[in-house]
């Protein structure tokens, strides 16, 4: 019986297989970006031979759109959730969604998706137009959509801002971009900048 025992481990690593190629691909595309990435080195990192990537991925391409998905797709999915849910004021649901942008892009790993498509992009056209299906167009249609909330309430006032919900990310993508590019010679306070941008919006968007 004793002898049993191994076959409950060997099935829960197979079925966790694909997440474990996917996460060990993220660190790598990370590390190495895009074109620089070897599927023997995430390989490596996930413990496997390489001919097993091939079993779930047909390229290194299908594999960072999986690391696109799993990485944006629930975040996106949980900010649309909060938006659906909430029935109080629209300054407050633009000021907890524009916090979760923070969270969810300029402090977390998916700030190097982003510069990775901004760097490598150009070259990989398919990937580009993959990161803005999933990530982008979502998002606008998101802050879009909280806007116009505001604007139907009488809460918020029609005009440029409100016109362009993409003005209204832009101070985070800043952050982003900044956070990876210029930090190590000007640091951001990212909490302090944060709040100065939920200042300027919202007091730009109020009745």
């Amino acid at each position: 019986m004793s002898e049993a025992l191994p076959s409950v481990p060997r099935k829960r690593r197979k079925s966790a297989r694909p997440g474990e190629i996917v996460e060990a691909a993220a660190q790598s595309f990370i590390e190495h970006g895009y074109a620089g990435t070897k599927l023997d080195d995430v390989a490596r990192r996930a413990g496997i031979a390489k001919g097993t990537i091939y079993l779930y991925f047909a390229a290194k391409q299908d594999l960072f759109e999986a690391v696109i998905r799993d990485t944006l797709e629930p975040l996106i999915s949980g900010v649309e959730t909060m938006v659906d849910s909430y029935d109080g004021a629209t300054d407050i649901l633009l000021q907890m969604v524009i916090t979760k942008a923070y969270e969810n892009i300029v402090k977390s790993d998916a700030r190097h998706v982003m510069r990775i498509i901004i760097g490598e992009g150009h070259k990989f056209p398919e990937l580009r137009e993959l990161y803005y299906e999933t990530s982008i167009k979502h998002g606008v249609a998101l802050i879009s959509r909280v806007v116009q909330r505001g604007v139907d309430r009488g809460e918020f006032r029609p005009g440029p801002a409100t016109q362009n919900p993409r003005l209204i990310m832009a101070p985070c993508i800043m952050a982003a971009i900044w956070s990876m590019t210029f930090d190590e010679f000007a640091p951001m306070d990212i909490d302090s900048f944060m709040a100065g941008h939920l200042d300027v919006m919202l007091n730009g968007l109020r009745a």
